[in-house]
């Protein structure tokens, strides 16, 4: 049987997917809790949130991606970054899954991927699971209910927990599969809980398909001015380095938390929700994500709770240190209406330095902006991925290598030539460790990191006297009203000032190391700052 709103011409039959259980269009959020809970799927939280644990995957699955090798991608996918399937490994995989799903309920959601319509595809997302669908309920972008009498999507998602690939038939690594097909226009998960790898599947595509259009897709967070989009800022890095948490400024609109793209009209947001980490979320640090825990149709990830009074445990990691929450944009206060904002005037780089060798901030030249966007150097967080358990130095190419079907070359010109174009003021923050490398130093206090934040997009601290770093050249500003500043000088915060040197040295290396393979493809002022 069908259930809900659906373009009576694009049913799931339409698509040549038949012969399934109960079919549920378009549910809304009550009615996906309702059925959610029904199957078991999770609890009931506070103020109507959703409590759910994703057992053995926790995190994404970067190693199990796929892009299939057709003719009409092959020469434009980083291949040594996508592990490549064969069209026939899909297409029986596609069967094989189509085969499984007869007779089961199956949950559709039919939403936009981008805020600018005139760069938005749209997506329908078949799930097994009901609280997948209020997942990507929340982190895609809504049609207007009418909307979806005439809807039809560009691309289509099955995602599918239940079934497991055959690695040697499907032409995958591993029984836990996610690919896509540029030519039939579609994305297939399989043999794995983890919400997150819907959304992530979305931004990969649109890391494809926006660079033909001279559009820079972005992994970043984005806000503006309150009441001025033109003052737009964007903070570039992977999970866990403080995206969602640094843009969600009271004083500012928030235009998105992860994915963007830089057209020539602007900044927009690809979706219309945020997926905030919540291990040590504070009430007082970050009181508008904390509020988003106890609201209605908010999706609790792998966190811990007390099972009678469903209080939420922030600091305990036993199931993961990757434990999230996912919410629709609009809880919170400030968020934009639109999700649009202008060209960026500041451009925020965020790492996460585990080796505590990196200032807290430093102005970059549009070189050293090249250089660093290339480098993409942070440390991969506990959770995020399968497998790491402490914060890892890590390259990620242009902050969010797992998610770039492109060679880097192709995302870092784009963004050198909207630099130039506009003018932007680029920024290095390090929200790592100082004091020492992890296990010895501490955490950057995130006080310090917003006033800093606040003196570079109100333009103050440009104003303030620089020093050149020693290390990597780029300024670093030496006094900031409210920081202190034995902080702005991280030499001096390590009781070992020769330990000190001997971490800047290794890390400088390790810089220099990877950048050797981006040097064929850069200009001499990029080379002029890898070659120091």
């Amino acid at each position: 049987m069908t259930f809900g709103r659906v373009n009576p011409q694009f049913r799931l039959e339409d698509q040549g997917i038949e012969g399934l259980g109960n079919v549920f269009y378009n549910l809304m959020e009550p009615a996906l809790i309702e059925a959610a809970l029904k199957k078991g799927e999770g609890s009931l939280g506070k103020g109507g949130s959703f409590l759910v644990t994703t057992g053995q995957f926790t995190g994404r699955s970067p190693k199990d991606k796929h892009i299939v090798k057709t003719d009409s991608v092959v020469d434009n996918i980083w291949w040594e970054n996508n592990r490549a399937q064969s069209p026939e490994g899909f297409d029986a995989l596609l069967a094989d899954m189509l085969e499984h799903m007869k007779g089961k309920d199956y949950y559709v959601q039919d939403l936009v991927g981008g805020a600018d319509p005139a760069n938005a595809i749209d997506v329908r997302v078949i799930s097994e699971l009901a609280w997948h669908n209020l997942f990507i309920r929340h982190m895609l972008r809504r049609p207007d209910r009418e909307d979806l009498d005439s809807y039809v999507a560009d691309w289509t998602i099955i995602n599918c927990p239940s079934f497991k690939a055959d690695p040697a038939k499907h032409d995958c690594r591993t029984e836990t599969v996610i690919t896509m097909n540029f030519d039939k226009k579609m994305i297939l998960i399989a043999n794995t809980e983890y919400a997150g790898e819907n959304k992530k599947s979305v931004f990969t595509l649109l890391n494809y398909l926006l660079p033909e259009k001279g559009i820079m897709p972005m992994h970043c967070s984005a806000n503006h001015a309150t009441g001025n989009p033109v003052d737009t800022a964007i903070f570039f890095g992977l999970s866990g380095t403080g995206k969602t948490t640094l843009s969600a400024d009271p004083d500012r609109t928030l235009i998105g938390d992860d994915e963007h793209g830089w057209s020539d009209r602007g900044t927009f947001n690809f979706e219309g929700g945020c997926y905030a980490k919540t291990i040590n979320l504070s009430a007082d640090a970050e009181p508008e994500i904390y509020a988003t825990t106890e609201k209605f149709g908010t999706v609790i990830e792998n966190m811990v709770f007390d099972e009678d009074t469903r209080d939420l445990d922030f600091e305990d990691d036993s199931l993961t240190a990757n434990m999230r929450c996912a919410y629709p944009l609009h809880y919170i206060s400030n968020a934009s209406k639109t999700a649009l904002g202008g060209h960026p005037k500041n451009i925020i780089m965020l790492t996460c330095d585990a080796f505590g060798v990196l200032p807290p901030i430093a102005r970059l030249t549009p070189a050293q902006a090249m250089y660093h966007f290339l480098s993409g150097f942070t440390s991969k967080v506990a959770g995020t991925e399968r497998g790491v358990t402490e914060p890892e130095p890590t390259f990620s190419t242009c902050f969010g290598a797992p998610f770039m079907p492109r060679r880097p070359e192709a995302y870092g010109n784009l963004l050198r030539d909207k630099i130039a174009k506009h003018g932007a003021t680029c920024w290095l923050v390090n929200t790592g460790w100082t004091g020492g490398a992890y296990g010895e130093g501490s955490r950057m206090p995130i006080r310090a990191t917003r006033a800093l934040l606040t003196a570079a997009l109100n333009g103050s601290l440009n104003n303030a006297e620089f020093r050149k770093d020693a290390n990597f050249g780029f300024d670093v500003p030496v006094k900031v009203e409210g920081v202190a500043e034995l902080l702005l000088d991280p030499r001096k915060t390590w009781d070992d000032k020769a330990a000190y040197d001997a971490q800047a040295a290794k890390l400088v290396q390790m810089f220099a190391d990877n950048f050797e393979q981006y040097v064929p493809y850069i200009d001499e002022d990029v080379k002029a700052v890898a070659i120091g």
